[in-house]
């Protein structure tokens, strides 16, 4: 049986995360800056308990960070938290790439046959 280079443990929750279309809405959202569960509600033009919901799941999933200004919770990106989605699609790109390579290699040279 083969085994991942990126616990399982720690990308399925991830990619739970982004399946919903919903959540990555809000991630892109708070991507630049931090926002209230209220503000994210107005822009996404949804309820501020499915926004709080979604933010629960990212969050768990350590998607995003939150912290407490005076009443209100603030959640922005945490860029690391896709790091584990990015390092286990980062392992497919050395085989395609070389494929790649070899592939416009056979084209080049079967253009010098001609």
């Amino acid at each position: 049986m083969r085994t991942m280079s990126v616990p399982a443990e720690s990308l399925d929750p991830v990619l739970r995360a982004l399946a919903d279309g919903n959540r990555r809405i809000i991630l892109e959202l708070v991507r630049d800056r931090p926002y209230a569960v209220g503000e994210i509600a107005d822009e996404v033009a949804m309820s501020q308990q499915a926004v709080s919901h979604h933010l629960r799941v990212l969050h768990g999933s350590g998607l995003v960070s939150e912290r407490r200004e005076g009443t209100r919770h603030l959640f922005a990106v945490r860029r690391d938290g896709l790091g584990v989605v990015r390092e286990y699609l980062d392992r497919f790109w050395p085989t395609h790439l070389a494929a790649l390579k070899h592939a416009a290699e056979d084209t080049a040279r079967g253009r010098k046959n001609d």
